[in-house]
């Protein structure tokens, strides 16, 4: 009888029955799996597309600026060759008038001898020597209309780049290293010496005169 009656208070009173709780392990999905990964850094087609105009963009921009560099060097390659060129055919044409003109001085000499040692005082002469100065001037001017100049520097003073010491002479006029006298002038063509002028320097003249001993 009491049995019944403690059954039917548990019935009759829920609240007094503690029902059994199971644990439930819970853990949190920290890292997404590869499908939800794959569609967060997926892009839409409009951005791909984007994506796929601002690579050849740069690849088009890249090969332009590539192509632009070997086109200036190209340029500055022909500058370079032209510029080569120009100097080689100067550099040539120099060459071959220096060599030239150097096979011209001998008969530049000649005519200038010619004229130096002329008998003057002859009349017959006369006629003969106005012809070879002409023809001396004539040949002078068109030399020079190349770049031939004469070195001449009788009175100035003595230069070993144009000039060639032959001799020198004790002189109380001239100062020392002073050129005397010229035997064969020198020619430059082009700013360059073609021969130098064959000169005699003046030297200070020596005190050989033994000393006056004025002591008694």
């Amino acid at each position: 009888m009491s049995d019944n009656h403690d059954n039917t208070d548990a019935q009759n009173n829920p609240e007094n029955t503690q029902p059994e709780l199971q644990p439930v392990d819970i853990q949190a999905d920290e890292n997404p799996t590869t499908d939800e990964s794959s569609q967060v850094e997926e892009l839409s087609p409009e951005q791909t597309r984007i994506f796929e105009l601002e690579n050849a963009l740069a690849a088009a921009q890249q090969a332009l600026a590539d192509q632009k560099d070997g086109a200036l060097r190209a340029v500055a390659d022909g500058e370079n060759a032209k510029r080569r060129a120009t100097a080689e055919i100067e550099k040539a044409r120099k060459f071959a008038l220096e060599r030239f003109a150097g096979d011209l001085l001998p008969v530049i000499d000649n005519l200038e001898n010619a004229v130096r040692f002329a008998d003057r005082e002859n009349e017959d002469l006369k006629p003969i020597i106005e012809g070879i100065e002409l023809t001396q001037k004539t040949f002078i001017s068109t030399v020079e209309k190349n770049g031939l100049s004469v070195i001449d520097p009788e009175g100035e003073a003595f230069n070993p780049d144009q000039h060639q010491a032959m001799s020198m002479q004790e002189s109380a006029d001239l100062a020392p290293n002073t050129v005397m006298a010229v035997m064969q002038k020198g020619y430059v063509i082009n700013g360059r010496l073609l021969r130098p002028a064959m000169v005699m320097v003046s030297k200070a003249p020596e005190d050989t005169a033994p000393a006056v001993n004025t002591e008694v």
